[in-house]
Formats: C-alpha cells, structure tokens, sequence
C-alpha cells in the first residue's frame, strides 16, 4: 500500500437501524455506537457490525447497525485510517400513502385518478432494496456523491448564474433493470444519510398517464397544479423530497413531433409546463427529481439538457448476474429452502472456471469440492443467463419457477421453521432446477421471436 493512501482518512458510514418503538435519543445512540466501532482494531467494508448487543443501552433499542459501502478500495480498514459518520434512523412500518388526485374542482373531476403518492421515508418495507441491486460499476456510489456534490455547492451559496446544477438525474435503458428500484432505494438511502440534515424524507411518485386529460389544454394545468403541491412540500425546510417521474417519457415527448403535427398539440402544453416547473424548483436544495425511461430517444431533448446525470443502467454483465443469483441462493438457505452451503464468490468462482477440467466436476461429499462444483455450476448458469439477455427482473424470477416446475416443495412446506432448515433441498437439486427452467425460458422466448 502507498505511503499516501495510508495517510488517507476513509469515510465509512456506519448505518444504525433504531427498534420501531424505541424512544432513545438519537444523539445519545449516535455517541455509543462511535464509542463502540472503536473497540475493534479493524472494520470490513461493508459488514454487519455485531457485539453491540453487550451494550445495555445499544441492546434496549437497536436493532441493525452496519457498516455501508465506502470509496475506499479495500475490504477492511484498520481503526487509525477511519473516519466514522453514524447515521441513525428509524424507519417507519406505515404501507400508507398519502395521495393527490389529478384535477380537483376541475372539468374532470368525474374521471378523476391518483396523479401522485406520498411516502414517508425511511421505510421500512424498502429495508434492504439498495444492497439487492447489483450494478457492473458505481452507480450507486455515483448518485450518492452527486447529492452531496450539490448539497456542498448549496451550502457555500455557489452562485448559479456561474455554476448551475438542476437536480434532475435520469436513468435510462432496458425494462428490467431495476431503473426504478434504483430511484426508490437511493430515496431510501438518502433519508438515512441526511437524517442529520433533516428531520424527516418524503418520495413522491408522479403517475404520469394520470396527468394527462380529455378537456383540450387541461393537461398543463394537471402538472401545474401537481407540481403546485410539490412546491409546497418542499417549503418544508427541515424535510427532503425525492420526486421520481417514472416513465418520464409520457410527460416529455419530444416537441419536434407536435410541431410537425404528429403528436398532439396539448403534449406541447405539458412538456413546457414540466420544464417550467423543474426550473422553478432548481434553486431548492432540499429537493431531488428523479426520472426514469426505457424509451429515452423520444424524449424532448430540452429535458435531458436539464438532467444533471444522464445515465444508462444495462442488463447486468456476467460478475452481476452471478451475484444476482448468488443473493437468491443465500435468501434461500437462510429462510431454510435449500440446505446450507457455502457459496463462494464471483472473483473465487472465477478462479475455479480457470482452473477447472470436466474431470473435476463430478459432486463429492467433501464440503470444500462441494462448493467449488456449486461455484463452477453457478457461474456457467450465469454465463447462458447473460448470453440470452436476461434481466435482473427475470433473474430474481427464476428461483421461484424452479421450486414451482422442478422441485417438490412439499417437503420444505412446515409451520416449524427448525424443521424447514433441516428439511431443505440439497443446493444440487436446486441448481439442476435453476438450470431447466433457464433452458424452459429461453425455448419460450425463441418461440415470440
């Protein structure tokens, strides 16, 4: 390691989940948990931190504390090259949601629809989406330095006519890619990295097609008076809000369309009014819009100028998609589905692949070769995932069409969570399923072609 990077204090952030009724104080939880990272001599990047639970006032009402993702390139640092940020939280078990109707007192009133919801944030039914997203590069790392780029900017009072940022982020590409997972789990993320900052963390979602109405030039007012509320949940200085605009190109059709008259000219309408909004609320920082669009071509090109970060999530590469399914497996040996085994990661599975030869692949009992054959079956079902295109969305899919289709659940069927754990599958009988109904899928999908 250079002599400047050992010199260097990493952030890491140390995410601390509050019980849902406890009452303590965050301040005096944030100080005992600094108190306590600092009784290791050595932290893993990212890891779930255990031994909190000796400490009797961390035990009374913690519930997780973990240390997140850092820009540090190793997977453990030692104490002295550490600089801890504690953010604690605690997420609301409410499914609510607050909604706003398209057109109150207007001409539709008898056709009216949900134009958005409203969710408080941290919640917890969204617990966990961030890890669950697994992209080929930084993604995650890139919005997240992004929002506190602009908070940085804010703060020093940058002046925008020299330096302007508009807050929008679009993300673009193929369904089922998690584009819009990706939006809520940064919400997510974000009320709990800047639960200092604020108090509290909206996300409003825009239902688009909702916004557009029957009555000739009554869709601009929709998004007027949509964005009317936005403005004032905003005004709320000690909350953030998050707005995601899914499938932003029902509201930004390209202009060059009405002009030519082949789109309708109120499309015309809503498009000005969406930019006219976007820029009125440029100038608060306690506000992200976020956009996504698998049809990003039709998109009017003023709006991407506005995107402060045009980005293109792919269907996942290989390394992903093994990691996707690897995410799968340890979901079902830790609910008791398929018996335990240690599955190795993509980099040692990788190590295997290079290494292997079809005389070493037979299954043995010894449990070493055992998780180098589930590796090596693992990584070539993720290189036909990746070969016919799958995504992340028809991934997560495959583990539950391979119960239903090619393995006797009824055995693993059990009120007793013991005897589920003892009575589930071996991980072999779960790969040989993963891998008929892959071949089933793909046969499926070359009979529409």
């Amino acid at each position: 390691m250079s002599s400047s990077l050992l010199a260097t204090k990493w952030t890491v952030h140390i995410e601390v989940r509050l019980q849902s009724r406890a009452a303590a104080r965050y301040d005096t939880i944030r100080t005992l948990v600094r108190k306590f990272m600092y009784t290791f001599d050595r932290i893993g990047l990212p890891s779930v931190v255990n031994g909190w639970q000796d400490v009797p006032e961390l035990a009374s009402a913690v519930d997780r504390i973990v240390a997140a993702e850092s820009s540090c390139p190793h997977q453990s640092l030692s104490l002295d090259m550490v600089s801890f940020q504690i953010h604690v939280y605690q997420p609301s078990d409410s499914d609510s949601f607050e909604e706003y109707a398209n057109a109150p007192g207007s001409r539709d009133d008898e056709d009216a629809t949900v134009s958005a919801s409203v969710c408080e944030l941290p919640n917890r039914s969204w617990e966990g989406l961030w890890d669950s997203l697994i992209y080929a590069d930084d993604i995650k790392s890139r919005l997240l330095d992004y929002i506190h780029a602009t908070l940085v900017l804010s703060d020093a009072n940058v002046d925008f006519n020299l330096i302007t940022w508009n807050r929008v982020v679009l993300l673009h590409g193929p369904p089922g890619t998690g584009k819009t997972s990706l939006c809520r789990a940064l919400a997510q993320k974000l009320s709990i990295r800047l639960s200092h900052r604020y108090t509290h963390a909206r996300l409003l979602e825009v239902n688009s097609h909702s916004l557009f109405s029957k009555w000739f030039s009554e869709s601009g007012k929709l998004v007027q008076r949509l964005f009317n509320n936005v403005t004032e949940l905003a005004e709320e200085e000690d909350a953030f809000l998050v707005v995601l605009i899914d499938e932003v190109e029902s509201l930004t059709a390209a202009r060059a369309g009405a002009m030519a008259g082949t789109e309708p000219s109120d499309g015309l309408r809503v498009v000005n009014a969406l930019l006219t909004q976007l820029d009125k609320l440029k100038h608060r920082k306690n506000i992200l819009i976020m956009s996504t669009s698998n049809l990003v071509k039709a998109i009017d090109s003023a709006f991407v100028d506005r995107a402060d970060i045009v980005q293109y999530v792919d269907l996942p590469p290989r390394e992903a998609v093994y990691e996707i399914l690897r995410t799968c497996l340890h979901e079902l040996i830790d609910k008791g589905i398929v018996a335990p085994v240690t599955v190795p990661t993509f980099k040692q599975a990788h190590m295997y692949e290079r290494t292997s030869t079809a005389s070493q692949l037979p299954t043995v009992i010894d449990p070493h070769e055992r998780s180098r054959n589930v590796a090596l079956r693992l990584i070539a079902l993720a290189s036909q995932c990746k070969s016919h295109s799958m995504s992340g969305r028809a991934l997560r899919r495959l583990p539950v069409l391979a119960l239903a289709r090619y393995i006797s659940v009824g055995g693993i069927t059990t009120e007793n969570p013991q005897t589920a754990k003892q009575a589930g599958v071996d991980v072999e009988l779960w790969l040989e399923g993963m891998e008929l109904v892959v071949d089933q899928n793909v046969k499926e999908v070359e009979r529409l072609l």
